[in-house]
């Protein structure tokens, strides 16, 4: 699309102007019109500046047994509408993490938190690490198995059921388990009443390593506190890692579930997987780096109130990661948003062409209002009201008066001229005007002559 100069835009604002001159509209007339169109600009540059500047509304699908994922989110979100944030969150409770990622992969939503182990995800580039949840294989004090070949010809309770599918079919490829052991799907209600009763012989959950959930995993025992339960590694989690990429070794601390006697004894080999927010591939860059500036401030603000989010870090920016960084997240946290002349190239190379064109607009204004030509028009009025005088006068002597009063508006009016005031009429019409009121004197004074021989003779 050709760009219009905007001396070319300054000159069809100008010749409007002045056809809209020569219609010879009323002063007040052209106030009014002005007016009107310096209101419409403005609304229209109001408008466009606020459609352009309005917080961006993204749909986030989240979902836990706990509903801690809901709440976190949530909290996010009024904290972005708190701090007048670019971007806005509307937060979708699925119920479960399954069913998030089911709405994020359909595109219903645009955003996610996900495990990193459910679900095809392609679509999906990572924002932030949500949290990492740890996999705990458990068994009651005083049990034989110490290990997860022993766990064999035993019922293991699934703590989330569904969820934790990804995990048990790892378990089972990594340590070829088969049908030797069988998996029993155990709501986090029913989980202490089935480890009680010997329903099953050992549990398994995947949590984060904070407080709330370890707590949780104590009151899954009896007590007194020295029934705590007793921690199964899981040896073989760096070659499940190699094959799932989802996972992660990782080694519990010493004393995570009780510091004296420490619970577990020593480092705990087992599995880690992540629970990313995901956003949609085809979302904007800028877009993404707004919101992920947004996520850590605002994580920053609520440490207190909620210390889960502590657990809140960057998404990795290796070219090999499981679930890639948005590159619009990974500009921000590699620091490589786009500077001031980037972002606003085009912005600073259109300005003077529309400072240009705003001027030459501002020219026609002045053109259309005919300020400093109302000097001009009651010179050519005077000269124009003058033939009727020619006309009517009746005498010599108003003649003469007459010519008197046309010589000094043509020596005034050439003497602005030559001083270059804008003001002064050109030469040209002086002329015109002149030659015409001369003639007109010239027969005026014929015809009175005229009358002067025709009354004697009568």
């Amino acid at each position: 699309m050709p760009i219009i100069p905007p001396s070319a835009l300054g000159r069809s604002w100008i010749e409007w102007a002045k056809r809209m001159i020569s219609v010879k509209l009323p002063f007040w007339l052209r106030i009014v019109v002005l007016v009107a169109t310096l209101c419409i600009v403005a609304g229209v540059g109001l408008f466009t500046y606020r459609y352009f500047t309005r917080p961006t509304t993204l749909t986030v699908a989240a979902g836990s047994l706990d509903g801690e994922a809901v709440q976190a989110m949530t909290a996010i979100a009024s904290r972005f509408a708190e701090t007048n944030a670019p971007v806005r969150l509307k937060v979708i409770d699925t119920g479960n993490v399954m069913d998030a990622a089911k709405a994020f992969s359909a595109g219903n939503v645009d955003l996610a938190v996900v495990r990193g182990d459910t679900g095809d995800l392609p679509q999906a580039r990572a924002v932030v690490v949500v949290t990492h949840a740890v996999v705990l294989v458990m068994v009651p004090p005083g049990s034989p198995i110490d290990s997860i070949e022993r766990l064999k010809g035993h019922t293991v309770g699934v703590v989330g059921g569904e969820v934790n599918q990804t995990v048990v079919a790892a378990l089972k490829d990594g340590y070829d388990l088969g049908t030797k052991v069988t998996f029993k799907d155990v709501a986090p209600a029913d989980a202490r009443r089935e480890i009680q009763a010997k329903g099953v012989g050992a549990l398994l959950v995947a949590i984060p390593l904070a407080e709330k959930y370890l707590s949780l995993v104590r009151g899954l025992f009896q007590p007194p506190a020295k029934a705590l339960p007793v921690l199964v590694p899981i040896e073989a989690a760096g070659a499940i890692a190699e094959t799932k990429r989802a996972y992660e070794s990782f080694d519990v601390p010493k004393g995570t579930l009780r510091g004296a006697p420490p619970v577990p004894d020593d480092d705990l080999t087992t599995l880690r997987l992540s629970f990313y927010l995901v956003a949609q591939k085809k979302l904007d860059s800028d877009l993404i780096t707004s919101l992920t500036q947004s996520i850590m401030n605002a994580r920053r603000d609520l440490l207190h109130a909620l210390p889960i989010l502590a657990q809140i870090t960057a998404a990795s920016t290796d070219a090999d990661a499981y679930i890639p960084a948005h590159p619009g997240a990974a500009a921000f946290y590699n620091g490589t948003q786009q500077s001031f002349l980037d972002e606003y190239s085009n912005m600073i190379y259109l300005t003077p062409m529309v400072l240009g064109a705003l001027v030459s607009i501002a020219a026609a204004a002045w053109k259309f209002l005919g300020v400093g030509k109302q000097a001009k028009e009651g010179v050519l009025d005077s000269l124009y009201l003058m033939a009727r005088r020619i006309r009517s006068a009746d005498n010599e002597a108003a003649l003469s008066d007459m010519e008197d009063e046309i010589d000094a508006i043509l020596k005034t009016q050439l003497a602005k001229a030559a001083e270059g005031d804008e003001n002064a009429i050109d030469a040209g019409t002086l002329n015109l005007a002149a030659h015409r009121l001369e003639d007109l004197i010239h027969y005026r004074r014929a015809e009175l002559a005229m009358r002067q021989v025709r009354v004697p003779a009568a």
